[in-house]
């Protein structure tokens, strides 16, 4: 006779509170958990956790995984990760609401924005749905290996308020803003998150257009806000260029105290110039101080893009020589490569034949690329970058990223270490990480899908930050906090991120000692045959969602028990 659904049987638990590690059993009935301590009655199911850590599920709170819940069931790569719930329709885009004659429009702009190919969304995405309601009944239509929940794209609904006023920036009439505040209302009363937006000069859609949202006028945003004062729930997520000189924190706190409720944005460093990053810190200190809540997220390791001959981008794309060869099948293309001549020619062009191409330039940034490798390293000093090695070689980076580039069946992939990496080191991005008022975050998982493979920061940030790093360590118990707990209070999600009696049974069961990542790698399983970067790990002995296994040593079990979350959910009653 059993006593439970399932034990996980002589663990040593974190239990995501962020105190001390302790052994215990974890027993879960009926997808919450039951009870926790040592000598618990038998489980009709039992997973052996001794030596293990047995860790809450972990929350992503920064995914684009928008399009990717109407044709698919399994989140990768976020999936692999220990990654238990998954918020979307960060930076503002997404795919509701929206009318016939704009899916294009919104298509081009997640296209541009997160690199998520024109072709994979005209064929993956259904749109069997207009109004935001109506696409979260879609979601809860379907399963999935993680919980799910979503912001209302703030593109999507200037888009769908102004139509072609809105998609080229126009400022928005008193009429205008009054109707999409009662979308958002109405939005939040069917179970968005929040509102996410964007106004940053990066995020354009593939036509080369600004992100709709660019220009919104604070008076804008401040009207978004002041709904969710009126709704009193939601979060305000927004990408704005902090960063650029003469910014600060001052909109977004004015943004947070209108609406009374919790603000996140993306922070980082930058690899030169100036940082302001400790004024940046200096200012969430004092919002949340004062009564404001305001969350940072920065990625635990240097974004990274990655470079290669079969992905979006390489440090040639730009030149005529490359251009030429670039729609050949992937064999002909390497071998048209490998050629002396144009090997010779491509490296005598241009490195950078339109100015206002900012990737043009950004690719050929050879002191900060490298060689993963496989187990991958994040963290590499200079001399082991291109430049480093060419210079030790007698040849010009360039020279030696080209011939890596083109070896093997399918071309080398390289690793550009584009911002979060300053004096060549993961140092800032440690501090930050530690400050009280930051969450892990911005791994962007479903976008980026050729460029970009950093949905398994969860995985980086326990075994570089908890284990490997020579200095600078955090606590496992503190990154584990991080990880779930704080992420799902930011979000209004009390019944998650929590090992205790009540609590949803959202688990990972971690070989800590053997936990690691693998290299990216290119799968061409998007709808249409599109390309992604997937990466895997090893460690993870299994994970529940809602106390079923998912996944068991890195396989799928086949279980889907995942399900889309309406709004925040309140702490549950103790058992």
């Amino acid at each position: 006779m059993s006593d439970y659904d399932l034990v996980i049987r002589g663990g040593t638990v974190l239990d995501g509170s962020g105190g001390e590690p302790r052994p215990a059993d974890v027993a879960v009935n009926g997808g919450v958990i039951a009870a926790l301590g040592s000598g618990l009655g038998p489980g009709r199911e039992e997973i052996d956790a001794r030596g293990l850590l047995v860790t809450p599920g972990f929350v992503d709170v920064h995914t684009h995984y928008d399009g990717h819940v109407t044709w698919e069931n399994r989140l990768k790569p976020s999936s692999c990760h220990g990654v238990t719930t998954a918020i979307m329709g960060n930076c503002g885009v997404g795919f509701a609401p929206c009318r016939a004659q704009d899916h294009d429009t919104l298509i081009r702009l997640m296209d541009g924005v997160e690199d998520i190919p024109f072709p994979v969304l005209a064929e993956g995405l259904p749109w069997t749905w207009e109004s935001f309601p109506e696409y979260l009944n879609v979601l809860a239509g379907r399963d999935y290996d993680m919980d799910v929940g979503g912001y209302l794209p703030h593109a999507a609904l200037r888009v769908y308020v102004m139509g072609e006023r809105g998609a080229r920036r126009e400022p928005a009439t008193v009429a205008d803003i009054e109707r999409m505040c009662a979308l958002l209302e109405e939005a939040l009363e069917a179970g968005a998150m929040g509102i996410g937006t964007s106004r940053t000069l990066f995020h354009r859609a593939s036509d080369g257009s600004p992100i709709p949202t660019l220009d919104a006028t604070n008076e804008e945003l401040l009207a978004l806000a002041g709904t969710l004062r009126k709704a009193g729930k939601g979060v305000f997520q927004i990408v704005e260029d902090v960063h650029l000189p003469g910014k600060d924190v001052s909109v977004l706190r004015q943004l947070a105290e209108t609406s009374g409720r919790p603000l996140t944005f993306s922070m980082g460093t930058g690899n030169s110039g100036p940082q302001i990053w400790p004024q940046l810190l200096q200012g969430l200190e004092e919002a949340n101080a004062a009564g404001v809540t305001i969350k940072g997220q920065i990625m635990p390791r240097a974004i990274g893009m990655m470079l290669g001959v079969e992905l979006t981008l390489n440090p040639f794309y730009t030149t005529a020589g490359y251009r030429e060869v670039a729609d050949l099948p992937l064999p002909e293309r390497l071998a048209k490569l490998r050629d002396p001549a144009r090997r010779a020619r491509i490296l005598a062009e241009p490195t950078d034949p339109d100015p206002a191409l900012v990737l043009g330039r950004m690719v050929r940034d050879f002191d900060y690329m490298f060689l993963l490798g496989d187990s991958p390293d994040y963290e590499q000093p200079w001399e082991q970058s291109i430049a480093g090695r060419a210079q030790a070689q007698g040849i010009s980076a360039a020279e030696l990223a080209y011939d890596l580039m083109v070896e093997g069946e399918r071309g080398t992939v390289l690793y550009l270490a584009m911002a979060n990496y300053a004096d060549g080191k993961l140092d800032a991005v440690g501090e930050i990480l530690r400050h009280p008022d930051v969450l892990p975050g911005l791994g962007d998982g479903g976008a980026h899908s050729s460029t970009i493979c950093d949905g398994s920061y969860s995985t980086f940030a326990l075994t570089h930050w908890g284990r490997d790093r020579p200095a600078g360590r955090m606590p496992v118990a503190e990154l584990v906090h991080r990880l779930s707990r704080a992420t799902a209070l930011t979000m209004g999600l009390e019944d998650r991120g929590l090992l205790a009696p009540g609590f949803k049974a959202d688990i990972n069961v971690i070989d800590f000692d053997r936990l690691a990542l693998h290299a990216p790698e290119i799968t061409y399983d998007l709808p249409g045959g599109g390309r992604r970067l997937v990466q895997r790990a090893e460690g993870y002995v299994a994970t529940l969602v809602n106390g079923v296994p998912v996944y068991r040593h890195g396989e799928a079990t086949g279980a889907l028990p995942g399900r889309l979350i309406r709004g925040q959910q309140g702490a549950p009653r103790s058992l």
